[in-house]
């Protein structure tokens, strides 16, 4: 497998990072852990396995971002933006 990645992965350290997703409209906000990021995506981590839509918004302190589910193993989630 060749890899994939056109930008520098930027792991968040030993401090978790919480980001908020948006799933839907008007949806309630769901709290997740930002393993690490990119210009072009992130890896997320959540508490349990979830089952995410294709898009949905991420929310990181005051920046929202649109984001495409990539991949998903166990409770790791791969997104685009």
């Amino acid at each position: 497998m060749h890899p994939r990645r056109f930008a520098r992965v930027r792991p968040t350290g030993c401090v978790s990072s919480v980001v908020k997703l948006q799933l839907e409209p008007k949806a309630p906000l769901i709290e997740c852990r930002l393993v690490d990021y990119s210009a072009g995506g992130a890896c997320l981590e959540f508490s349990k396995p979830v089952q995410l839509p294709e898009r949905f918004e991420m929310f990181h302190g005051n920046t929202r971002k649109r984001c495409r589910r990539v991949w998903s193993k166990g409770v790791r989630v791969g997104v685009s933006f």
